[in-house]
């Protein structure tokens, strides 16, 4: 069974976001204040905020595709 990206794993981090583990928990405070952990209308988010901003952290690092990405 392959693994998961996940930031729960901080040796995970710094490869695939660029930033040291220390900057990415600063990210998602930053994001968490600015109000994007949120509840709205529509469907729930799958991921935690820390998943999601490691993801699109590695989309923004590597110019992958999301399709990539998520293989």
């Amino acid at each position: 069974m392959a693994s998961v990206i996940t930031a729960a794993e901080p040796s995970w981090i710094a490869p695939f976001s660029g930033l040291s583990p220390r900057a990415f928990g600063k990210l998602v405070t930053v994001l968490r204040r600015a109000g994007a952990d949120t509840a709205r209308k529509g469907r729930p988010w799958s991921l935690p905020l820390e998943d999601r901003t490691l993801l699109v952290a590695a989309y923004w690092r590597t110019n992958l595709t999301m399709r990539q990405l998520a293989l």
